[in-house]
């Protein structure tokens, strides 16, 4: 058995184990249990599940000999590593690395706001450095099933053991804050051109967490849908990828993405974008929206454009 969920250091051998063992069977002679982290970047189109190097470790080193033996035979690439909770720790720092970096420069994008500089031409100037640099981007928050959740998971059981996370914790209290600073752009937007949040028609361009995906777990795109209703607004969305959004355990939404047309556009009071899919006509948006605030850096013109 291999478990391929994410998981916090131990876990494999603290839950999985005693669950099998209770049932009379022997480990590494009736069953062998291994860990093998999700490696995935779905949308990407160069990496994939074949040619993404694949870490195993066995809770014994023949529980670890038998995963690597079958993961060797259908994959390019398996790295071998001690023990299960060397696996699963390295799954946990790829994603708190991409969880603080994130918010690191969500930060340093609400800072520099403040001062008039802008933060993607920060970046590109930043990643001309050939070395000791890797661009992160902002946006209007984080999403997925792995990188706003995982991390938490070492923090719990960091507490469990008398540690502290606190850079875990910095980042996610950025991050999560950042559907709110997206709002309170919307609002200021508003107030520019003489209008209230309330009785204003809201257009979200993109709803999944990710341009290219049809996937809205944990999108930061409920948190800004739900504060604008809650302000008064009119909030439509348009996602070539997910034609409806319906109600989770988080969020009571329900809506069904509308056509992106020129009429679409010009009824909108504030056209948001929260997601730059490839599929989506920027150009039109440019000629026919009123207002924009772009979280994507997906819209560039003069007059009547924030960036968020």
């Amino acid at each position: 058995m291999v478990l391929e969920s994410t998981t916090y250091p131990g876990c494999t051998r603290e839950v999985l184990l005693p669950a099998l063992s209770c049932t009379g069977l022997r480990l590494d002679e009736d069953f062998f249990v291994a860990f093998s982290p999700e490696r995935e970047d779905p949308s990407n189109p160069v990496f994939h599940t074949q040619n993404i190097p694949k870490l195993v470790g066995g809770v014994t080193p023949l529980s670890g000999d038998l995963a690597e033996a079958v993961y060797s035979r259908v994959l390019e690439s398996v790295v071998r590593v001690s023990t299960a909770e060397v696996a699963e720790s390295a799954k946990l720092l790829e994603n708190i690395f991409r969880c603080v970096n994130i918010a690191l420069v969500n930060e340093m994008k609400v800072t520099l706001d403040q001062m008039g500089i802008d933060i993607w031409e920060v970046i590109d100037a930043a990643a001309t450095k050939p070395f000791g640099f890797m661009p992160f981007y902002p946006g209007p928050g984080l999403g997925g099933h792995c990188i706003p959740i995982d991390p938490f998971y070492l923090a719990w059981k960091a507490r469990a053991c008398g540690s502290e996370t606190r850079f875990i914790e910095l980042a996610g209290e950025v991050n999560r804050s950042m559907p709110s600073y997206v709002v309170r752009k919307i609002f200021l937007a508003l107030n520019e051109e003489g209008k209230a949040v309330r009785g204003s028609r809201v257009l979200l361009i993109g709803f999944s967490y990710k341009k290219n995906l049809g996937d809205d777990r944990e999108s930061p795109a409920y948190d800004i849908l739900e504060e604008l209703c809650k302000m008064g607004a009119s909030v439509v969305y348009h996602d070539p990828f997910l034609p409806t959004v319906s109600p989770t355990r988080q969020h009571q939404v329900s809506r069904h993405s509308l056509d992106l047309s020129p009429e679409e556009l010009r009824r909108a009071d504030c056209v948001v974008v929260l997601t730059d899919h490839d599929a989506v006509d920027f150009e039109l948006v440019l000629e026919h929206a009123g207002l924009i605030v772009d979280t994507r850096n997906a819209c560039r013109r003069p007059g009547k454009y924030f960036s968020a």
